[in-house]
């Protein structure tokens, strides 16, 4: 979400925990809701899918109320032990969800498989299979504000929550249809839907847990956004280009970064100074991130080097798995030549390829010392 320059970012924070917790709100009255009307029809027809289906509900109902908590917990102010604020509490709680969510799917299977062993007696009359209908309307309608809710505040609980209730509306559909077979034919497949319910539920708690666990442990950002961080680092004339983007999150509204940058080699230290103090207030203002470090590779001006550099970068390019060459310098005086290769994270030998890039280069240029690094492809 891109942010403008007068904005408070406090404010901004308060405004999106404040969408937040009234959308979970909204989910867990739609929730409740439907946990009271399946649960009477469950029990009045005797159907171990619309229990189940019930079960689901009240899950999703629990889960809304622990993204309350987390949402309250994550918007504390930083403090001297934590001075980058509590923002991470939101993946905590998105984990708690994501167990809530998998013991709701494992308990609805054994009731389900006990269902299919020791079956009971079904019956429906319009009334049911009208509130179970209803029940499918509902879903839809939570599931598309409460996903379209989340992308507007960049909230991953909330689209989560959104693409579940759609996945949900599904599931009561299927229980739906089972109730129209068994009305027309009188063939009792309610049990066998709650098995089919339980299963998916337990898979989205296991992709819930796997993608909560990959925000704790930290993951790849998103190509598009540190594109557009990069384009705007960029923007500065005296930039000739932006490497080593690593962003670090701390939260949803909280992103810490380092970058590179490679300037002429006849900067002075208060150009530098400048220049990065710039760079740093830009991609805040217009992308909520905060640079905290912009290191500088030094770009030769005087002339012929970029021909050299191009021979030199044509040579570890040749090898396959090479993704990137940067911050190429040639020391005049010394003839040392330092520069960055990227090595492709997929290749398993990436650096056995980093040392045939370094061997290959050496041999080409044997009048020169070279000071190669292999950088992270992030």
């Amino acid at each position: 979400m891109t942010k403008k320059a007068n904005q408070n970012p406090l404010l901004t924070a308060e405004a999106r925990n404040k969408v937040i917790v009234r959308t979970s709100v909204i989910g867990i009255l739609a929730n409740v809701f439907l946990v009271a009307f399946k649960m009477a029809v469950g029990a009045a027809t005797g159907s171990v899918a619309v229990i189940m289906d019930a079960v689901n509900n009240f899950s999703d109902a629990m889960s809304s109320v622990i993204t309350i908590i987390g949402t309250k917990l994550a918007a504390r102010r930083a403090d001297k032990k934590h001075p980058l604020g509590y923002g991470r509490v939101e993946y905590l709680s998105a984990m708690i969800v994501s167990a809530i969510v998998l013991y709701a799917g494992i308990t609805s299977l054994t009731e389900s498989v006990r269902a299919i062993i020791e079956p009971g007696e079904v019956s429906y009359d319009t009334v049911s299979l009208i509130i179970i209908a209803a029940a499918v309307a509902v879903k839809i309608l939570l599931g598309i504000y409460v996903r379209r809710k989340g992308d507007e505040v960049k909230s991953a609980s909330l689209k989560a929550s959104g693409s579940d209730a759609l996945f949900d509306a599904i599931l009561s559909a299927s229980v739906l249809a089972s109730a129209l077979i068994f009305v027309t034919t009188g063939i009792s497949l309610e049990a066998y839907v709650g098995v089919l319910i339980s299963v998916f539920i337990i898979k989205s708690g296991i992709e819930m847990i796997r993608d909560n666990l990959n925000d704790i442990l930290g993951k790849r950002v998103d190509e598009e956004e540190t594109l557009a961080v990069k384009k705007t680092v960029c923007e500065e004339p005296e930039v000739h280009g932006a490497y080593d983007l690593i962003m670090h999150s701390y939260g949803p509204t909280t992103t810490l970064a380092s970058v590179h940058v490679e300037v002429d080699d006849t900067m002075i230290a208060t150009e530098i100074d400048a220049l990065t103090r710039r760079i740093q207030q830009k991609v805040y203002d217009e992308h909520n991130v905060i640079l905290t470090a912009v290191g500088i590779y030094s770009q030769n001006t005087e002339a012929g080097i970029a021909s050299l550099r191009e021979r030199v970068y044509q040579r570890a390019y040749a090898h396959d798995g090479v993704l990137q060459c940067h911050g190429f310098y040639h020391d005049p005086e010394t003839h040392v030549i330092r520069f960055d290769v990227v090595v492709d994270f997929d290749r398993k030998d990436r650096q056995q390829i980093f040392e045939e890039v370094v061997k290959d280069v050496k041999e080409a240029f044997p009048d020169h010392t070279f000071k190669i690094i292999r950088d992270i492809d992030a």
